[in-house]
């Protein structure tokens, strides 16, 4: 799945909110958590910070994630196999100093994956997800449309 050409390329769609939120929290480096094919970094060449790219499914970017201000995590968190999923959350926890943006899907994927299970391992509603962003962080922009879950949340 992670040949396809479209495959983590929605980086870029979030670019400008990203660009924002770092900007008004004066960070200076932002983590895309699950950056694909680093479309976020590639949308925001002159950014005023530094952007780095952990994507464990990527030669080259799968080393260990550096901690940062911002962490994005952008169309990651509903692919990641259920039984791990506590622990990417806390591992995101712990690498964010300032904030996290979190997009979760919240509706089936279009694709299915070799084995028949439908990408989005995870299609669970925002009030399930958000118990387990709240535990982790301090909540203090949400939305919930179009199957799509946007939070941004500050450390507790």
């Amino acid at each position: 799945m992670h040949e396809k050409p479209a495959y983590g390329t929605s980086g870029g769609k979030w670019a400008p909110f990203v660009d924002n939120l770092a900007r008004k929290l004066a960070c200076r480096s932002v983590l895309d958590y699950g950056s694909g094919k680093g479309t976020l970094a590639a949308a925001l060449p002159d950014a005023p910070y530094t952007i780095f790219e952990y994507d464990p499914c990527i030669p080259g970017k799968e080393g260990k994630p550096l901690r940062a201000d911002l962490v994005v995590c952008g169309d990651v968190l509903e692919h990641i196999e259920p039984e791990c999923l506590y622990d990417v959350l806390d591992d995101i926890h712990n690498i964010a100093r300032a904030a996290v943006f979190l997009v979760i899907a919240t509706r089936p994927a279009a694709k299915t994956l070799p084995d028949g299970r439908n990408a989005h391992l995870i299609v669970e509603s925002a009030s399930w997800w958000l118990p387990k962003i709240v535990d982790r962080w301090r909540l203090e922009q949400f939305s919930d449309r179009d199957g799509e879950l946007c939070c941004v949340g500050r450390p507790l």
